[in-house]
């Protein structure tokens, strides 16, 4: 298997919670911002999407911290998507260190919202493969 997409982000020190490291809710960013750019390495910027009636949600997020990162540290995101039968999708998360140390695991569960009908559309792993320039960083 190919390795899965990674973003570096560096800890910036307006992140930091009052124990000095990463607040957790920037965890959450971060991973947003490796989905993102998973995406745009793939051909499919947020234009794009609107464009074609359709935008990504989360519906799900489990985050489990393994060791605390804190200004100035660097953090290597990955975005690895798990493809299924049905409207949903399973994205899997590393944060490392750029020794390799895991510090955060988050997965989730996503789905594919045809803006007009507010609703799932029924093949989300199809449409992105539709709408991607370069399918690879998706895992098509």
């Amino acid at each position: 298997m190919e390795d899965p997409f990674r973003v570096r982000v560096t800890v910036r020190g307006y992140e930091l919670d009052t124990q000095g490291h990463l607040n957790q809710a920037v965890y959450l960013q971060y991973g947003e911002h490796a989905r993102w750019e998973c995406l745009r390495a793939a051909g499919i910027s947020q234009d794009r999407l609107l464009a074609s009636g359709v935008g990504p949600v989360a519906l799900e997020v489990t985050l489990r911290y393994l060791s605390e990162l804190r200004g100035g540290d660097e953090v290597d995101v990955s975005c690895a998507f798990r493809w299924g039968e049905g409207k949903t999708f399973h994205i899997d998360q590393d944060y490392t260190r750029p020794d390799g140390t895991r510090v955060a695991t988050l997965t989730g569960v996503g789905g594919l919202l045809d803006l007009s009908a507010r609703r799932l559309v029924p093949d989300p792993r199809e449409r992105f493969r539709e709408l991607a320039g370069d399918p690879a960083p998706l895992g098509l």
